[in-house]
């Protein structure tokens, strides 16, 4: 599946600001001929750089006070894996990759150390592997409202369990932490979103299982088949999409994405297995 797909971002900037910028297709594997063009106003010096281990680009730029401008649009080929669930396994801790532990921790907003009594409660007594995963994404979906403006940027996963109220950001928090009480690796993913209305940036998250990492929607708001990423971390700290350090003020965002082949929108919405990531 190919996708046309962009975003442009305005500000006002009041004094002199250093913009960190995560929103360029990452480099996998999986996307084939990546065509794309970065564009800012003004035209300003940038700074690059690439995450090997998960093929995070970052852009570095300083901006003096006025209107700024970025215009990004890229063009790829999607080429997801797909498997059958049933025989996908949970990978014993002690046969994890070791750069795979550190998804296994809470962090700032996966809350995972404060939620272990309630998801050993809750998925338990489930099987082991993909499916119990997939029951901990359909409860998030079952029990937890997409409500905007329900959280802030400062939302933990413990705290919308509490308010069951939440974003797609909330919806991954949440099944990333309660991934990592269960022992599973679990890590925050941002993309682009095919069939996401209206168009935003969108999140998900990913659980390591069977030597893979595996994508999930709690939201399905969006193809499960039709993200294409842009980063991954440990939660929404290390991967957003603009990181100001500065005074300024957003004064406009559009995010877009397509299909480049004209093809009717027939996208996967439940529980797959699914994976864009790198694998074996």
């Amino acid at each position: 599946m190919r996708y046309t797909l962009g975003c442009r971002l305005a500000y006002d900037v009041v004094s002199e600001t250093v913009f960190i910028f995560n929103l360029e297709v990452a480099r996998l594997s999986r996307h084939h001929d990546l065509r794309e063009t970065l564009r800012l106003d003004p035209d300003l010096p940038l700074r690059r750089h690439e995450a090997p281990e998960t093929g995070n680009r970052y852009v570095a730029v300083t901006v003096p006070p006025g209107p700024f401008s970025l215009d990004y649009e890229a063009e790829v080929t999607l080429d997801p894996h797909r498997a059958d669930p049933v025989g996908i396994a949970e990978t014993p801790v002690r046969d994890l990759p070791l750069d795979i532990l550190p998804y296994l921790l809470p962090s700032r907003f996966v809350s995972s150390d404060r939620l272990s009594a309630f998801a050993e409660a809750e998925f338990g007594d489930a099987a082991r592997g993909f499916e119990r995963v997939a029951r901990i994404c359909n409860w998030i979906h079952d029990h937890i409202a997409y409500v905007r403006g329900a959280s802030d940027e400062e939302t933990t996963a413990d705290e919308t369990l509490l308010k069951r109220a939440g974003v797609c950001r909330d919806f991954a928090h949440l099944g990333a932490a309660f991934c990592r009480a269960l022992g599973i690796p679990a890590r925050f993913v941002s993309c682009y979103a095919y069939g996401l209305v209206p168009s935003d940036f969108h999140a998900v998250f990913e659980a390591y299982l069977d030597g893979r990492w595996w994508l999930f929607d709690a939201t399905r708001q969006a193809n499960l088949d039709g993200l294409v990423r842009i980063g991954v971390g440990r939660d929404a700290a290390e991967i957003a999409f603009s990181t100001p350090f500065g005074e300024m003020k957003p004064t406009e965002m559009e995010i877009r994405i397509d299909r480049a082949d004209g093809a009717p929108e027939r996208g996967e919405r439940t529980v797959a297995a699914i994976a864009t990531a790198e694998g074996p």
